[in-house]
């Protein structure tokens, strides 16, 4: 069950956005960061349920916080936000243990399953 959500991106409008896709019938506890540098401490001060990490970001990038955010913890569940759909993106990403990758700008939809997909224990 999906009760903590930390929302890594350096736009409040992006992360406004994705917390407006969050099923409103939920309750989340819901923890944000502007960079990756402080996704990463934010992640292992809150220990978070599930991540939304993009991908440009000042101070670290988001492919970066995601490499030592695994580092930190193996099983964490970070899903990549990003405009960039690139393959090499995508592919390096899924490399480094992103779980998913949901292109920008997100939709009810898309959060929706992959909630659904997190929940259930699938990819």
């Amino acid at each position: 069950m999906i009760r903590k959500i930390l929302i890594v991106d350096d736009s409040p409008i992006s992360r406004k956005m994705l917390k407006s896709c969050l099923p409103k019938e939920r309750e989340f506890e819901i923890v944000e960061a502007g960079d990756g540098m402080a996704g990463l401490e934010m992640f292992k001060q809150h220990e978070p349920d599930l991540t939304f990490m993009d991908l440009t970001m000042p101070v670290m990038d988001g492919a970066h916080s995601l490499a030592e955010i695994m580092k930190y913890k193996s099983d964490a569940v970070v899903v990549v936000c990003t405009a960039d759909v690139q393959i090499k993106s995508i592919s390096r990403v899924l490399e480094l243990g992103a779980y998913h990758v949901v292109k920008k700008p997100t939709t009810r939809e898309n959060i929706s399953k992959t909630l659904v997909m997190m929940e259930e224990g699938g990819r």
